[in-house]
């Protein structure tokens, strides 16, 4: 009976014995694992040769790690090949047409880009009479008066661009397509303050008996 008990009782302990070792080499196979991945994460990318902007250089000679550009190089989407498009202008002088058809979508956009940069000055109408105006800036002359409405497009679109007296340029706020477009909407208003009725398309004629 007692060596039966004693084989009994070895059983569970030989077993655990086994688990054990089972465990260990379990444990050193992911430690193993572990430092194995551990040594895959470089810190290249962190750690990478590099200039902060304006850093000076030990190996060009100027030591300067900034350098210039191959002369003749144009930024991407910065060609600006269409003279008329980008300066409105034509053999030099202000031109008298636009770069592309005037179209209701055109005009409409026009419309509200002047409405956001412009109106704040020169009114809604193209008065001279925007809110800024009535709160004592200069005021800017009528688009209604004989020498704006005779003026060519181009002129508009060159005082947009680059200003003029007391007038900021919006180059840089407003794209050239919608300095286009804010011109053409000038004429648009220009156009309503001296528009006769042979003026107004004989489909909408109607309409204006309604009013």
């Amino acid at each position: 009976m007692r060596t039966e008990e004693t084989t009994f009782n070895a059983e569970p302990a030989e077993h655990a014995e086994k688990s054990c070792s089972a465990i260990s080499a379990y444990s050193a196979v992911i430690v193993v694992a572990l430092a194995v991945l551990a040594g895959g994460c470089r810190q290249d990318m962190h750690d990478q040769p590099k200039y902060i902007p304006l850093r000076e250089s030990t190996f060009f000679g100027d030591a300067r790690s900034a350098r210039p550009v191959v002369p003749g190089t144009v930024a991407r989407g910065q060609l600006r090949d269409d003279a008329l498009l980008y300066t409105g202008k034509r053999n030099n002088a202000d031109a008298d047409m636009f770069p592309f058809p005037v179209t209701e979508r055109v005009i409409r956009r026009g419309q509200e880009r002047f409405n956001i940069f412009c109106s704040p000055c020169h009114g809604r109408t193209g008065q001279g009479d925007g809110m800024v105006v009535q709160r004592g800036y200069r005021r800017p002359p009528t688009y209604h008066q004989d020498r704006l409405r005779d003026a060519p497009v181009g002129h508009f679109f060159d005082v947009i661009t680059n200003g003029f007296g007391a007038m900021p340029d919006y180059a840089v706020q407003i794209r050239a397509a919608d300095r286009w477009a804010i011109v053409a909407y000038i004429r648009a208003l220009q156009l309503s303050e001296h528009a006769a009725l042979a003026d107004v398309p004989d489909a909408d004629r109607g309409k204006l008996d309604a009013r």
